[in-house]
């Protein structure tokens, strides 16, 4: 079992739920002839190919960017039956949400696709899809009942240009924590900043916050939601919310700072679909007139597997379970004492992520945990980053 390095790692920092740059080269669409429609017979010449939302485009705009090794094969299993056994045997709504949030734990084929469907200023042109994937575990790291926290573990394996396989790499990725009827949210206010959003209880009757958090466990969003199942459809909506440009995003534009949108949860035979919808706004300031510079639209699928065996996950996560812990209750600290504040980007010209999987990386080499040591690294670490003004570097 082999363990991503820094400079590996530094290409999955800032992702969480956005699609991550992975394990498979994307698939270059082959030139397509679109069915005809009256006004527009044009063809699709062997220089372009159909993008939908946007008809034929040249081949170099269509092909999406994303990842660019290859990954091994995966094998699924029989499609389920819906709605889910664990829903259909719930009682009432509450048992039925916590068992469509537990069923997205589990051994995931995810793959991401996002398309830039409209610009909103007069230079605006097509801009090529993002497309990758990986294979992903989700574990349970928590259920307490009303709280449940969700962990993604990304273990890859690649084929070499020599045949053979190498892997499996194994690197912590994003988290989501659920919880019910949530009053004391953080929610993202742009430029590197969040700040506590406290809501009445009755408006948050029967819903669910869904929390992200990045890879190093800082925050990215918040926002809350409602389930609702009806027939064979189990579906979580969530309200309009900010979050930061994730790396796929800022890696290369700089021309807007904030996502602005919703997103849904859906259970499907084969997994679950996390669907977005995001406008590209300019401006983190709410005070500020609006400015966007567009929209997209987000799929991530996140498709059961039974091979290759994810299980190296299970084994990283009983060497450094302990210290990420420390790092959430580090945080957790953080949520409770401060009403605001900002994240600055580097310390000392190292990321956060650098020092937290850095530590993470000693356990998992074999050095003993010390609770005590590691619990001052995690607390310390978060500190160096954190400003009680808001930050105008982006996160």
């Amino acid at each position: 079992m082999k363990y991503l390095p820094l400079s590996i790692i530094a290409l999955f920092t800032g992702l969480a739920l956005a699609g991550c740059n992975t394990t498979s080269s994307p698939a270059s669409p082959s030139p397509t002839t679109p069915p005809v429609s009256e006004g527009e017979p044009k063809q699709a010449t062997s220089n372009e190919a159909y993008v939908f939302g946007w008809g034929n485009l040249p081949a170099n705009i269509a092909d999406p960017r994303g990842g660019t090794t290859t990954g091994t094969p995966v094998t699924f299993p029989k499609p389920r039956e819906l709605p889910l056994a664990s829903i259909v045997s719930a009682t009432n709504s509450f048992k039925k949400d916590r068992a469509a949030i537990l069923s997205l734990s589990g051994d995931y084929k995810a793959s991401f696709h996002f398309l830039e469907t409209m610009g909103l200023f007069s230079e605006h042109k097509p801009v090529r899809p993002y497309h990758s994937w990986t294979t992903e575990q989700v574990r349970i790291l928590e259920d307490s009942g009303n709280f449940i926290s969700l962990q993604h573990t990304l273990v890859m394996y690649f084929h070499e240009e020599d045949g053979s396989v190498m892997g499996p790499m194994v690197m912590k990725h994003w988290r989501q924590d659920w919880t019910y009827e949530d009053t004391d949210l953080h929610t993202f206010r742009g430029s590197g900043t969040w700040e506590r959003e406290t809501r009445p209880p009755e408006s948050v009757k029967g819903a669910w916050s869904q929390a992200v958090w990045q890879v190093d466990d800082s925050p990215r969003y918040e926002a809350i939601g409602r389930w609702t199942h009806e027939g064979n459809r189990s579906v979580w909506t969530g309200e309009n919310s900010w979050r930061p440009l994730p790396r796929r995003e800022y890696s290369v534009r700089d021309d807007y700072s904030v996502m602005e949108g919703f997103h849904r949860i859906a259970i499907t035979p084969t997994g679950w679909v996390h669907e977005q919808n995001n406008w590209k706004r300019v401006t983190g300031d709410a005070s500020k007139a609006k400015d966007y510079r567009g929209h997209e639209l987000g799929i991530d699928r996140y498709e059961l597997i039974t091979s290759p065996s994810l299980a190296a996950a299970d084994v990283y996560w009983s060497k450094t379970g302990p210290y990420w812990a420390a790092v959430r209750t580090a945080w957790n600290a953080v949520y409770a004492k401060r009403d605001r504040f900002a994240l600055e980007t580097k310390y000392e010209n190292r990321s956060q992520f650098e020092y937290h999987f850095e530590y993470a990386g000693k356990l998992d080499a074999g050095e003993s945990w010390n609770p005590e040591a590691g619990a001052q690294f995690a607390r310390d670490t978060i500190e160096s980053f954190l400003s009680d003004q808001t930050s105008s570097s982006r996160y």
